[in-house]
This record gives C-alpha cells, sequence and structure tokens, in this order.
C-alpha cells in the first residue's frame, strides 16, 4: 500500500481531493442540484483514479530519467516492475472513464480530456514534456481548466458557473504554471542529461525560480484586488486578507529558498495550493 501510495505522488493526490472538496463546498453553499455526499465521493473516486493514471504514466515512461532526479520513486527504485505499473495505470484510467459515462457528456469529456492530455505529455512520439511552454501549458490546462470546470459542472449538472468557481479557474492557471516552472527546478541534472528543454534547463534554475513566483505573485494580487470587485457570491474581506496573507507566506519562504536546495520549497508552494482549496470556499461560505 506504501508503494502504491508513493506511486500516486501524494501532494499531486491530496492536491485533487482538496480541490473537489473545495468546489463541493461552493456547491453546496450555492444549492446546487447534485452536490451530495454521494457526488462528493464519487467524484473523489474519479479524480484519484485520473491522478493516478497521469502521474503513473509519467513514471514509466521518465524510469531513467527518475532514477537522476527521484531515485526512490517505485518504478525507478525497482520497487515497482513495469509491468505492474502499467496494469494500476490501465485500473486507474478505466474506473473514472466507467464513471463518467454513467454520469453524461460533460463529465465523460472532462475525464477524456485529462487523460488525452496527460497522454500527450509523457507518451512519444508527441512526449509534450520536451517542450517547456507545452508541458506547463498541459499541467496548467488540466488544472485549472478542465478540473475545476469539469468538477463544478458535474455538481451543478452543466456549465453553468458562478463568478467564484470561473475565479478560482483563473487563479490556477498561473498558480499550476508556476508549479510547472517550480518542479523542474530541482531536476535539473536528469532532464538535461536526456535533454529535457525545460525552463530550468533553457534558463538556469535562479531564472526559471524567479518565473514560476512571478506567476504566483500575479496570481494572489489578481484573486486579491480584482475577486472583491468582480465577485458578488464572497466575503470581499476574507477573499482579500485570505489571499494577501497566503502571499505573504509565499514571499517569506522564497526569500530563504535555496535553489540547490530546492525541493523544500517546492513542496511549501504545493501547500498553498492546498490552502487555496479553502480560501475561496470560506470566502464564499461567510458571504
Amino acid at each position: 500500500m506504501a508503494v502504491l501510495w508513493r506511486f500516486g505522488r501524494p501532494h499531486t493526490l491530496i492536491g485533487s481531493w482538496l480541490t473537489v472538496g473545495g468546489l463541493w463546498a461552493i456547491a453546496v453553499a450555492l444549492e446546487e442540484p447534485r452536490a451530495g455526499v454521494a457526488d462528493l465521493w464519487w467524484t473523489l473516486v474519479a479524480a484519484t483514479g485520473v491522478n493516478v493514471a497521469i502521474v503513473g504514466l509519467n513514471q514509466i515512461t521518465d524510469v531513467d530519467i527518475d532514477r537522476v532526479n527521484k531515485p526512490g520513486l517505485p518504478v525507478a527504485s525497482g520497487e515497482l516492475s513495469t509491468a505492474a505499473a502499467w496494469r494500476i495505470v490501465a485500473v486507474a484510467a478505466g474506473v473514472p472513464l466507467a464513471l463518467a459515462v454513467s454520469q453524461g457528456a460533460l463529465e465523460t469529456a472532462a475525464v477524456v480530456i485529462a487523460l488525452a492530455v496527460g497522454a500527450a505529455y509523457s507518451l512519444p512520439p508527441v512526449r509534450l514534456k520536451r517542450h517547456a511552454a507545452a508541458a506547463a501549458l498541459c499541467i496548467a490546462g488540466v488544472r485549472a481548466l478542465v478540473v475545476n470546470l469539469g468538477v463544478y459542472g458535474h455538481y451543478a449538472g452543466g456549465l453553468r458557473l458562478p463568478g467564484p468557481v470561473w475565479a478560482l479557474a483563473l487563479f490556477v492557471l498561473p498558480f499550476s504554471f508556476a508549479i510547472a516552472v517550480l518542479k523542474d527546478v530541482p531536476d535539473r541534472e536528469g532532464d538535461r542529461r536526456f535533454r529535457i528543454a525545460t525552463f530550468t534547463v533553457r534558463l538556469g534554475p535562479r531564472r526559471a525560480a524567479r518565473i514560476g513566483l512571478a506567476a504566483l505573485v500575479c496570481a494572489y494580487l489578481g484573486m486579491a484586488l480584482l475577486g472583491p470587485l468582480l465577485l458578488h457570491d464572497v466575503q470581499p474581506l476574507v477573499l482579500a486578507g485570505g489571499h494577501l496573507a497566503a502571499l505573504a507566506l509565499l514571499l517569506a519562504w522564497a526569500r530563504r529558498a535555496d535553489p540547490a536546495d530546492f525541493a523544500p520549497f517546492y513542496l511549501r508552494v504545493w501547500a498553498l495550493f492546498f490552502l487555496e482549496s479553502a480560501l475561496v470556499p470560506a470566502a464564499v461560505l461567510a458571504a
């Protein structure tokens, strides 16, 4: 079980679960018709499957790179065979597809798009991860648009999305772009050796880190300054104050970040992503 947990990349799983739960809390607050506990549960199951399928496929195709960058991952370390990893990925992809088909066209489209983008990111001959901008847009597009709009659309029974959900999606777009850029800073040695042209390989770790940090600052300032002006279903002080406090925390961590040992800062950025799943629902509930 511990191997399977590490194969699913815990920080990405937790991020998916909290996003699904946060959107459910918004849907409950706005009295969406399908925001029941059973819908929350099955959406969590589907999100888990999609997440495991995408990150698992990446570990299978990146096994040689991971032996340099992340030798503790199950496939790279040999704890999990490639054949077993393929079986897990197949089941993980099949479960959300079966669930989505039973729920309708919107849910099916969201799952298919997420899995297709994940496959295009990792699998040759497309293998978009070789190209820095395309790789970042893949991650940002799935996390920001497919997940937020697809999951909330499921709860709402259609794509009639309230302002807070659109704001959350727009916030997560630069945030996920930043995660995509920052994740490659500690992985530069393996990426360079195998000719993966990440922003870090092309520009160096310090400049790549600045790009990621700039995207995060823009996301926080945009939500803190524009959110209270444009959104009517939120408590403005909670929305602005929460995001400004998170921004202050980000900048404090960034000052102490060391490009030579960047993984701790990268995981703290994920902690802020977790926090975002509570901030917007809290602002909606407070209203």
